[in-house]
């Protein structure tokens, strides 16, 4: 049974596709929903999964608004296809009971560290290629960002435990609860015989709000709190600094573990927001409340006070925000969550000689993926910061492939 068939129906299969054109991996979308209406969900599912490993995730995370959905002709005059759904549907499926051929090694052994989206795509590319592939996760489950930073509500757990028994299928060795930095360094990896190693960390040191009152126990940092929920006892009023989808998440978890009045303060209005317009919809939908123009000053022990700020046309034609005197106010609450951005964790960089950082701690790479030590590679938000799933995939498919260029001299 096609549960979408109804909309794939809809898709009049353009010949230069808007969809696919604007599809950062560039999903062969009229193809795809093709193979759906003949009923041929593994080749559909093939297809994606060859051209995009995280397909499942991407179908529920991407931003469709400025991807597929919103670049699809049918929504210039009506309701666009709902390409995402048919993904996930086709994805899923394909997830659950594709059967992976394990390409015959060939000798040279490969470091993964970090299993979010970009380490698990390298594992992927690199053990059909032949590699042996150990991933060093950190954590005690894989997935990265996916399994501790977005919500579950959001993204099933079941899809990145699909992932990680397919990754081992194709030959991959998973080390749980491995932090390569300071007792395990690059270059011990280097010397056990590891020819190249992938670096796909994330950003996971929270930025800080730089105001009185930070170091409160009612307060929280966004991406520390999205790990683990559950385990925060929030109170009933929480207030959430940010414009991200991070914020958005945070709020929308509060909501979902048992806050009943949760508040987005930012310091510009709604449209200037990073998230995403779905996750905005969505959190306003949740109950929601977002405070505009507002800007920290300082946080007490009753909740914080803001100040509130206004958009200014400069001679130039730019604009700027300025803070409005006399206008600070308290607003009370009983937590506070912080959510204004995140930087790489500095223990790979601290301990290894070698690699050099850029600006924010991010380290520096080439176009190709390369980093400032021969062999090493990296890519994803622990390159450029905080960006989308879809990105990282499409980098990471990039550096896959110098590393594969790479490698060749070793293999005999």
């Amino acid at each position: 049974m096609l549960s979408n068939l109804n909309e794939a129906n809809k898709c009049i299969t353009c010949k230069n596709a808007r969809c696919q054109k604007n599809c950062p991996i560039d999903t062969p979308i009229p193809k795809i929903i093709e193979l759906y209406k003949e009923g041929k969900l593994m080749e559909a599912g093939k297809l994606l999964f060859d051209n995009n490993p995280l397909s499942s995730v991407c179908s529920i995370v991407c931003p469709h608004e400025n991807q597929c959905r919103g670049n699809c002709i049918k929504g210039i005059k009506g309701d666009p296809v709902r390409f995402h759904e048919i993904e996930y549907e086709i994805s899923t499926k394909y997830l659950e009971s594709m059967k992976i051929e394990k390409t015959p090694k060939n000798g040279v052994k490969v470091a993964v560290i970090g299993s979010g989206p970009a380490g698990i795509t390298v594992a992927f590319e690199l053990a059909r290629k032949g590699y042996d592939v150990t991933i060093f996760e950190k954590n005690e489950k894989i997935g990265g960002i996916l399994s501790y930073g977005i919500p579950e509500f959001r993204l099933p757990r079941s899809i990145i435990e699909l992932l990680r028994k397919r990754l081992i299928d194709a030959g991959v060795k998973i080390k749980i609860n491995s932090l390569i930095g300071p007792v395990i360094t690059l270059n011990k990896l280097l010397k056990d015989g590891y020819k190249s190693i992938f670096i796909g960390t994330g950003v996971w040191n929270p930025k800080r709000l730089n105001i009185k009152g930070e170091t409160f126990g009612h307060v929280h940092y966004a991406i520390d709190y999205l790990r683990t929920p559950s385990s925060y006892d929030l109170g009933n009023k929480v207030i959430v600094i940010g414009a991200g989808n991070v914020a958005m998440d945070a709020a929308r978890s509060a909501k979902y573990f048992g806050s009943n009045e949760v508040y987005v303060a930012y310091r510009r209005d709604v449209s200037d927001m990073t998230a995403t317009k779905h996750e905005i919809s969505e959190a306003k939908d949740e109950g929601v409340l977002f405070e505009t123009f507002k800007s920290p000053v300082e946080i007490v022990d009753e909740g914080i006070i803001l100040e509130d700020t206004k958009k200014i046309v400069n001679e130039d034609g730019t604009t700027s925000l300025v803070s409005l005197e006399c206008s600070q106010k308290l607003y009370k609450c009983d937590s506070v969550l912080i959510a204004v951005s995140q930087v790489p964790k500095n223990n790979i960089v601290i301990n290894n000689k070698g690699l050099d950082v850029k600006q924010g701690g991010l380290i520096l790479t080439n176009d190709a993926g390369e980093t400032t030590r021969e062999g090493i590679f990296a890519c994803g938000d622990v390159t450029h910061g905080a960006r989308t799933v879809i990105q990282a995939v499409v980098d990471a498919k990039e550096v896959s492939l110098s590393m594969d260029n790479y490698l060749q001299q070793f293999i005999k």
